[in-house]
């Protein structure tokens, strides 16, 4: 993701500096740049990064699973979504302090070598009026947002609601870059990017307000029974309609029991039979799914978007041992690997499953766990139990890696006991492991 974002911005930084050779930072004679040149690039670097950002983001947040093979699951798309949208953020406010800096530019260094603004009629004056009242309010907006984003206590569901202003205030930036962009802009590349940009971003906000995300990939279904096999554990069964296209184990789905809550990602549970009959193990770990068993009945309609995601029981011809490591809810993907393995045992690989648990004689998997790799003897299962002083270290997995073998692990679980692991791997020499892991985040 890193990479990625690193990369999308140094190229918008190179497109903006072919407009900048048009504009020289130096003054004439090779003269130091002026404050006002100084300005000039950084309102002309600061918007262009913001707005390629935010266009980004909201191309990404249309779900679009061709790119899922890019990034390498929705799950990613979400992640650089996330953090795109962060950063277009903390941009435009930086785009916008220097935009005010004007005042203390002339206080100190006066008007000498301010460039001239390029005026066009009454009505493009009109224009340009309207899209800088709608940049600040825009800016303005995106700053609240952000502090509710990054305010975890903030209910999930009123942040989910005031999310979907985000294609409004897109459109209203997009209307600020158009008519703010110097007219120079465009007949430089500068003003090829900044049109593409406009047209890509602009397309995904209309199809965002339409409810055409997702449109082409959802399916109806009826909830064909409602489990509670332990407190704070929801196991829901349903039969989906056409035009459900099957799923492989360990994807996910956006998934809708009430209508005006809208959907959320769950994993699918259970392994595809044809039938088009689904498995969902929810956990409560926030306001919609604590008291969810008893919110559902069966009979009742939902529907289910996808499926979506890479973390998929993928074959792997390397000879490596592998190691499958789960914790909490994390486990439901490597349920539905196991149940998927049922028919063909022979193609089980040789697996190490590690699955970490508070208490194992009340947690509601371990049986089920325990019956699928019974039939599996290439799986390894091993509970480690928190409350028995049992813990994944890197010690445990050290012993997969003799000589200079790596395994190939698979992780499911809190982000927490991912860093811990990583950071104890780095530390026992075995940082050269790569942890292949699922990075699902709604917020």
């Amino acid at each position: 993701m890193k990479r990625f974002l690193l990369a999308y911005l140094a190229l918008v930084a190179l497109v903006a500096l072919a407009w900048g050779w048009a504009l020289p930072l130096d003054g004439a004679g090779g003269a130091p740049p002026s404050a006002w040149a100084v300005r000039e690039h950084a309102l002309t670097l600061t918007g262009l990064w913001a707005f390629a950002l935010m266009s980004l983001a909201m191309v990404l947040a249309t779900r679009p699973a061709r790119l899922e093979g890019v990034f390498g699951g929705m799950d990613r798309i979400y992640r650089v979504h996330k953090w795109a949208g962060i950063l277009a953020i903390g941009l435009a406010a930086l785009h916008w302090r220097v935009e005010l800096s004007d005042g203390l530019i002339k206080t100190f260094f006066g008007r000498d070598g301010r460039l001239p603004k390029a005026h066009g009629s009454n009505l493009f004056e009109a224009m340009r009026d309207l899209g800088e009242d709608f940049g600040e309010l825009a800016v303005y907006a995106l700053l609240a947002m952000l502090v509710l984003t990054l305010w975890k206590r903030f209910p999930f569901r009123l942040w989910r609601h005031l999310h979907k202003i985000m294609p409004v205030l897109y459109l209203m930036l997009a209307f600020h870059a158009a008519f703010l962009a110097p007219i120079g802009y465009w007949t430089q590349p500068v003003g090829m990017l900044l049109g593409l940009l406009i047209a890509c971003g602009s397309a995904a906000s209309v199809h965002a307000l339409a409810g055409w995300i997702g449109r082409s990939r959802r399916s109806a279904g009826v909830i064909e029974s409602v489990e509670e096999p332990a407190p704070g554990l929801t196991r829901v069964r349903c039969r989906l309609d056409a035009p459900w296209p099957g799923h492989r184990a360990g994807q996910f789905a956006f998934v809708a029991f009430d209508r005006v809550e809208g959907d959320h990602p769950f994993t699918l549970a259970s392994a595809d039979r044809g039938d088009r009959r689904v498995t969902f193990e929810i956990k409560a770990l926030g306001d919609y799914t604590r008291g969810l068993a008893q919110r559902l009945h069966a009979g009742a309609r939902m529907t289910a978007e996808g499926p979506y995601g890479r973390f998929d029981l993928a074959p792997d011809d390397s000879g490596r041992p592998q190691i499958w490591v789960a914790g909490g809810i994390g486990v439901t993907p490597f349920l539905a690997w196991l149940e998927a393995l049922q028919d063909t045992p022979a193609q089980a690989p040789d697996a190490d499953l590690y699955y970490c648990v508070r208490s194992r004689d009340d947690d509601p998997f371990v049986g089920r766990l325990e019956a699928l790799t019974r039939t599996l003897p290439g799986v390894r299962l091993h509970v480690l139990s928190s409350a028995q002083g049992e813990r994944l270290d890197a010690r445990r997995l050290a012993a997969h890696a003799p000589g200079s073998a790596r395994p190939a692990v698979c992780f499911c679980g809190p982000h927490g006991l991912l860093g811990a692991l990583r950071r104890e791997l780095a530390a026992a020499g075995l940082g050269g492991i790569r942890i292949r892991h699922e990075a699902f985040e709604m917020r």
